[in-house]
């Protein structure tokens, strides 16, 4: 058995169109993908896969379901080994294994908590509804706001009574029992034992899981009493971890799939308000700092993202912390500064959604074009605020993961900020050298010895200018292979050789193009990351033969370095030794991606306009410096 934790984490991860990806080729077409259907024959696709409902049909032979039962059909397997293929494939920890009387009493409790909040939800809903207080104070807030019939049915919204214990009272007599009436946090218990209500006297908005399910509840106060909070939300429970929680994902995933942007809001009202202005590819952190899991989430629809923000600088300073989580996941970040006084529920409710998907189109903006706008605003001729700001903007830019954007970003921060690219590209490579060993916490740091000339920083070639393309070099990548199975434990200028290595190429966005030197290279980045030392006999019995093969060939005694090496005595140690290798292997292979990305400009400088050629020309201009500099530091020249 897979206990029911591992199951929802399973089905949480699966996309269905990776899954089913694995097996067919499924091409695009508008928000679905389709296929000539695996399980009978036919020439005209009639096979569909639909990401924002996560299931598969064939309109030709009926055969439906969603990742877990098309890997069951497919390859005629049991649910319980389905599951374990998929969960293979997300990396997700499957222990088979009877589970015992707690086990099962622990997820007999989780759908009995799911089962209350559903209630609660037709509880809530129903007062609205029917009874008096409902109608009168529920119905007419939700009436001012603007929200129509079919609006509140559609986020079945609520209203729970301004009695202390009305709702607990009927869900007992209903036969709901107390236990799970706490554990999901629709009531609290009192000292005495008895129950009392968490969201009377408030309207209540339903929080839905992605696959629909009521998880959770925020309720908002009507009272004027002014030491009430506005918003109570339901606490962390076993259905509900709001780290991980969107409000209004499951009526937004397939509007995002089908626009392929996500709009990113604060407030319950506010999703609400922009699904009935017609804007319904919105969801909201509700309230609060966002987080990766709710990234994560967002990116499984797409990666397009625009957050939205009221007129309030302060709130929104604050807020810019989110901007770089979104980038450091790789998502494109755009913004957009409602005019003051504005909110995203508000603009909703005065404009139509032509008018507001116009303002949307002519005033979103690249996070760097906001950002500098928001943090100079009260800096004016300041230098040292100037600085603070590009600070600030190349620590944004250096967490994007992929090189093109960044190159981008800096192109255009550069443009923007008055400032030279190469100094930026500089100060973005430090940044992310640095990141690398903040991501091994096993790793020793690099020091700060008094010498500057054995600090690995005063090693640190020129960063590579960003337009560099990676070429092959396979000798290159061998011996820093080498040294990295051979010597990656040891230690050279203070830190492990490995993560010497790791930063100085991983730090510039450097590729390996011998795809097994790659595969070694990046298992080797992530195991440094995941414990103090890496063993090769992750390599030696690696499953793929070819890597296992390759391993074995540089471990073993007959490989030695090429003769381009001058040792140090034999009565060196090891480490003195490593000192001269490892640099020496890194500028080597620096040096001849910059050779040949010389020789590709000079090869194009024929027949080019004046502004093209001034472009190639600033081009080699930056490539000789990297190439001077290595030159010096290899104390030979460069060709």
């Amino acid at each position: 058995m897979i206990d029911q934790a591992t199951i929802d984490r399973i089905m949480d991860a699966a996309r269905v169109e990776e899954v089913i990806g694995d097996y067919i080729t499924l091409k695009k077409r508008g928000a679905s993908y389709t296929a000539c259907c695996p399980f009978h024959n036919e020439k005209t696709p009639s096979f569909s896969v639909s990401p924002a409902r996560g299931i598969f049909k064939c309109f030709g032979c009926g055969k439906a379901g969603n990742a877990v039962t098309f890997v069951m059909a497919h390859e005629n397997l049991t649910y319980w080994d389905a599951l374990k293929v998929v969960a293979k494939k997300y990396g997700i920890d499957v222990k088979e294994r009877d589970l015992s009387p707690e086990e099962i009493r622990h997820n007999n409790d989780r759908e009995s908590m799911m089962i209350t909040a559903a209630y609660a939800q037709d509880y809530f809903t129903k007062i609205l509804r029917s009874h008096v207080d409902g109608k009168n104070i529920g119905m007419a807030y939700l009436a001012e706001r603007g929200f129509t019939e079919a609006t509140i049915e559609k986020f079945q919204l609520g209203y729970c009574l301004d009695s202390r214990a009305a709702f607990s009272n009927t869900a007992l007599r209903d036969g709901y029992k107390k236990e799970f009436l706490v554990k999901t946090g629709l009531s609290v218990e009192r000292d005495s034992g008895e129950l009392a209500d968490r969201f009377f006297g408030r309207v209540i908005f339903p929080i839905h899981s992605i696959s629909g399910r009521v998880i959770g509840f925020g309720g908002r106060t009507l009272r004027t009493d002014k030491t009430a909070p506005k918003y109570v939300n339901s606490p962390e429970s076993e259905i509900y971890h709001k780290s991980s929680s969107l409000y209004g994902i499951f009526f937004a995933k397939k509007a995002i799939m089908q626009r392929d942007k996500c709009f990113l809001v604060e407030g319950y009202t506010d999703v609400i308000s922009m699904h009935q202005a017609g804007i319904d590819n919105v969801v909201a952190s509700s309230g609060t700092s966002l987080t990766a899991d709710q990234i994560r989430l967002i990116k499984r629809f797409t990666p397009n993202v625009t957050v939205l923000y009221d007129g309030d600088a302060a709130g929104i300073k604050a807020s810019l912390r989110g901007i770089d989580m979104l980038l450091e996941e790789g998502l494109s970040v755009k913004t957009l500064l409602l005019p003051s006084g504005e909110d995203p529920d508000s603009f909703a409710r005065s404009h139509s959604a032509t008018e507001f998907v116009d303002f949307i189109g002519a005033h979103e903006e690249d996070f760097i074009s906001f950002k500098t706008k928001i943090l100079l605003s009260d800096s004016k001729s300041d230098p040292i605020k100037r600085a603070e700001v590009i600070t600030d903007i190349v620590r944004s830019i250096s967490v994007i993961p992929e090189a093109i954007p960044r190159s981008v970003y800096i192109r255009e921060c550069s443009k923007l900020m008055d400032i030279g690219e190469d100094v930026l590209t500089g100060e973005v490579a430090k940044l992310r050298r640095k990141k690398l060993y903040a991501d091994a916490p096993n790793a020793p740091k690099p020091p700060e010895p008094p010498d500057a000339a054995a600090s690995p920083d005063a090693l640190h070639t020129p960063p590579i200018p960003a337009f560099v393309e990676n070429v092959f070099c396979r000798e290159q990548e061998r011996e820093l292979i080498y040294l990295l199975l051979r010597h990656g434990n040891q230690s050279c200028f203070g830190v492990r050789v490995s993560a010497y290595i790791i930063s100085e190429i991983a730090g510039e966005d450097l590729s390996f193009q011998n795809l097994e030197y790659r595969q070694i290279f990046e298992e080797y980045r992530k195991l440094l990351e995941a414990s103090e030392t890496v063993d090769n006999r992750h390599f030696i019995n690696h499953p793929d033969q070819k890597i296992c093969e390759l391993a074995i060939d540089l471990l073993s005694e007959k490989y030695t370095l090429s003769k381009i090496w001058k040792l140090p005595d034999a009565s060196e140690v090891e480490e003195d030794r490593l000192r001269v290798e490892v640099p020496k292997a890194i500028n080597v292979y620096k040096s001849k991606i910059v050779t040949q990305a010389i020789m590709r400009l000079q090869q194009g400088l024929e027949g080019k306009t004046d502004e093209a050629l001034d472009i190639l020309l600033l081009k080699l201009g930056e490539l000789s410096k990297v190439r001077t500099k290595l030159s010096e530091m290899l104390e030979r020249p460069v060709f």
